[in-house]
């Protein structure tokens, strides 16, 4: 039994084409991140002030650790309500996604895009021998494809 490839033949790029376009040349480094230790409260308070709708959560070492997103801190203010229990009392690693899907900074920002559609998330971190160094957003996709303005796909 054969496993076939249905994706053809790709021609060899041609300097400048969208072929070189890696996720590296369009992530943030410049990352807001959250601690493990922080307040669900603190969160939501950086998340509204600096209008993100997550980030990813690291500890001292810089490792990527979960992400934490507005739809986390959304259960936790119902939860909060519920329990009647203050949202300061609650810490983001007890609220954090930890099975992080994170992608290769060397990917190509269109094969990114993909992953996006397929994945549903809004975000993906990138992360190099175990540490953070950068996100792709679907926004910085977005940006690339209109650098390009669609002369080279």
């Amino acid at each position: 039994m054969s496993i076939k490839s249905y994706i053809g033949k790709r021609a060899k790029p041609t300097k400048g084409s969208s072929e070189n376009i890696k996720v590296s040349d369009y992530m943030t480094t410049n990352l807001i991140t959250f601690r493990p230790n922080q307040s669900v409260l603190e969160v939501m308070n950086t998340l509204i002030k600096k209008r993100i709708s997550g980030g990813p959560v690291v500890n001292d070492k810089n490792e990527l650790v979960g992400i934490i997103s507005e739809g986390d801190c959304m259960k936790q203010i119902s939860n909060s309500r519920y329990y009647n229990q203050p949202l300061q009392d609650f810490k983001v690693e007890q609220h954090m996604a930890t099975n992080v899907d994170t992608i290769d900074g060397n990917m190509n920002v269109f094969d990114a895009a993909d992953k996006f559609l397929t994945s549903k998330h809004r975000r993906f971190p990138i992360v190099e021998n175990g540490k953070l160094v950068g996100q792709i957003s679907q926004k910085d996709v977005l940006k690339a494809a209109l650098q390009l303005k669609g002369r080279s796909w």
